[in-house]
């Protein structure tokens, strides 16, 4: 499996079943296409082919940058969290969703230059539906109605009992999330960002729900979730206690990282000025005005 994956990196043709005879080579972007869905490895396999069908060679540090990215992934789904998460304890089981909401998706979007998404953005029945989905509002009611829904102990459990239906879970969540972060980070002008003071009040909200949640989980007397009742103990903690830690990681650090997108905002707003949407897009240029 590492030499395959090293024979992926080097030659991208390989992998995507095209020939790899020698074409004169595009100029490289600043970034090269990240697809944002699927497993790690199929996206990274993805990432690759796109990079050849367009006659791209990027620089091996433009790889391991992308590549990087999937590291969240690979941490939230796989190895001693997932196992914790799925059979031992509720507290990294949020640890997990934390990830998967507030960590991948905006690592994802990063990598996803806008010059992608035009393709696909221009099909007639796409745009509409993005342009309603990425609209802050409808983001901010479709992701914490998403945490909200999946988090009350009927369909919690459900997701426990039945991995397809926790993968549904998962998949959801992370789609939520991505347009939950949209209007802070998207890369294309046809579905902009907020304006800076529209994304430092945006930011402030999306911290609230959240919080009424873990509140809800905090404040309960007997344990929500009977899977990790019946858990072996890994550590010393009851499962109301680990319960309780649970809704502590969703309630601070969750609130926290929205805290420090406000401040990360308010200094970006700072150094360029502008109140305005268009000042807010990936592909502002200050007036010379």
């Amino acid at each position: 499996m590492p030499r395959l994956l090293a024979l992926l990196v080097v030659i991208p043709g390989a992998a995507c079943g095209a020939s790899t005879a020698a074409t004169t080579r595009a100029p490289v972007p600043a970034a090269v296409p990240a697809p944002a869905g699927g497993r790690p490895s199929s996206r990274g396999l993805a990432y690759l082919c796109a990079a050849h069908r367009m006659r791209l060679q990027p620089r091996m540090a433009l790889k391991v940058s992308f590549f990087s990215r999937l590291l969240p992934v690979f941490a939230s789904l796989n190895g001693s969290l997932h196992d914790l998460s799925d059979d031992y304890l509720f507290s990294a089981h949020m640890v997990q969703h934390l990830l998967l909401t507030l960590a991948v998706p905006p690592l994802l979007l990063l990598g996803v230059p806008g010059y992608m998404l035009s393709g696909p953005l221009s099909r007639r029945f796409v745009r509409p539906a993005a342009r309603f989905f990425t609209r802050a509002p409808i983001a901010f009611v479709v992701f914490n109605l998403a945490i909200a829904v999946w988090h009350l102990p009927p369909f919690y459990n459900a997701a426990m009992a039945n991995h397809n239906i926790h993968i549904l879970e998962h998949l959801m969540f992370m789609v939520a999330a991505v347009l939950m972060w949209w209007p802070l980070l998207s890369q294309v002008p046809e579905l902009p960002r907020l304006a800076y003071p529209g994304q430092m009040l945006y930011a402030f909200l999306m911290s609230i729900p959240m919080s009424i949640v873990a509140v809800y989980i905090a404040m309960s007397d007997h344990v929500l979730y009977p899977a990790y009742a019946a858990a072996p103990r890994v550590l010393p903690l009851s499962p109301l206690e680990d319960q309780l830690l649970g809704a502590l990681i969703m309630w601070i650090p969750g609130g926290i990282i929205f805290y420090i997108i406000m401040t990360v905002v308010f200094f970006k707003w700072n150094a360029r000025g502008e109140d305005s949407t268009a000042g807010a897009q990936v592909d502002w240029k200050p007036s010379t005005a």
